[in-house]
């Protein structure tokens, strides 16, 4: 299979031959179609997967049964559901395919031979970190900027969401109705 693709995340400068070798023998190629289910609800998340191509999205349902999108995943993103892979402990929430996709999955045990090469924990450590701050920054937003303004932030750093993403999903994310959205895109487009 061309591993091409992880060499984007795992650039050859940084690791030695025999290094990013056996870092590359580590990942399976995978496919994926619309609606698929990556990690599930309820289970122990034993992979985790770069993406190459595609969206998912990571989604929770409250209280009163309504789907929430909780985060988009789109080419070159690690999908993740941080706190089952490294705990052991059941999924808050589901990550599904949006769209037809590739990515590349690692397991649990093949993550744990890598863990001894410096420079691969270094690229998990700084995905574990933007990951963090990407969270972080949008739970802060949803309390404190107008709706119209995360709409046009997300436009602004993933365009490609939406003309990819059912606005439904946007909606949810945004933490707005689809009716809210349609009237915020109506204003904007004025």
């Amino acid at each position: 299979m061309e591993k091409h693709f992880l060499h984007t995340i795992f650039k050859p400068e940084n690791f030695t031959t025999e290094e990013l070798n056996l870092i590359l023998e580590q990942f399976e190629n995978i496919t994926f179609k619309k609606n698929d289910v990556l990690i599930e609800k309820g289970k122990v998340a034993n992979f985790y997967f770069f993406l190459e191509s595609g969206f998912l999205r990571s989604y929770s349902i409250d209280l009163e049964g309504n789907d929430i999108t909780t985060k988009f995943f789109s080419g070159g993103d690690i999908v993740i559901d941080w706190y089952s892979y490294f705990l052991k402990k059941p999924c808050k929430e589901s990550i599904q395919a949006l769209t037809h996709g590739k990515c590349w999955k690692i397991s649990f045990t093949n993550f744990m031979k890598l863990f001894s090469i410096e420079a691969f924990r270094e690229v998990g450590r700084t995905r574990l970190i933007n990951n963090y701050f990407e969270l972080k920054n949008h739970s802060v937003s949803v309390i404190s900027d107008h709706a119209k303004d995360r709409y046009l932030n997300l436009m602004k750093e993933k365009p490609q969401l939406i003309q990819n993403v059912p606005l439904k999903h946007i909606a949810t994310y945004l933490g707005i109705t689809d009716t809210s959205l349609s009237r915020i895109r109506k204003e904007i487009t004025r």
